[in-house]
């Protein structure tokens, strides 16, 4: 069993940055696939962005590409996304998730084994 719990959230106007963290626990996260998830009020939850278990794959939603850089260490058993140049249309809350043995292509989909609890991130213009 893998808990994940997210941090870096927070209130930012829009252009500013954040630097998300998903610190995970309960078994080691080096064979896993891990993703980031957001969700917006009265919206589906949506893809953002997924990292391979070495760290040497990413996709990104179109939405945030070229803005948001995803990032892990697994020494720390840790995942980062980093986001700039924020939006108001970037307010949601941000989810954590990971998946087994797979690719981080196969995160994308959102059938993920694991997920966190969430954290809010608020963008205002």
């Amino acid at each position: 069993q893998v808990q994940l719990v997210e941090s870096g959230g927070g209130l930012v106007q829009a252009g500013g940055s954040l630097r998300l963290s998903c610190a995970a626990s309960g078994r080691t996260i080096r064979d896993m696939a891990m993703g980031w998830f957001r969700q917006a009020p009265g919206k589906e939850r949506e893809f953002v962005a997924a990292i391979s278990s070495s760290g040497g794959n990413t996709y990104y939603a179109n939405s945030v590409k070229g803005r948001f850089t995803i990032s892990r260490d697994n020494a720390k058993s840790t995942v980062y996304l980093q986001m700039n140049s924020l939006k108001p249309e970037d307010t949601a809350v941000y989810y954590c998730a990971a998946k087994r043995w797979t690719s981080a292509q196969a995160i994308i989909g959102g059938a993920c084994d694991y997920w966190g609890q969430g954290t809010q991130v608020t963008v205002s213009s």
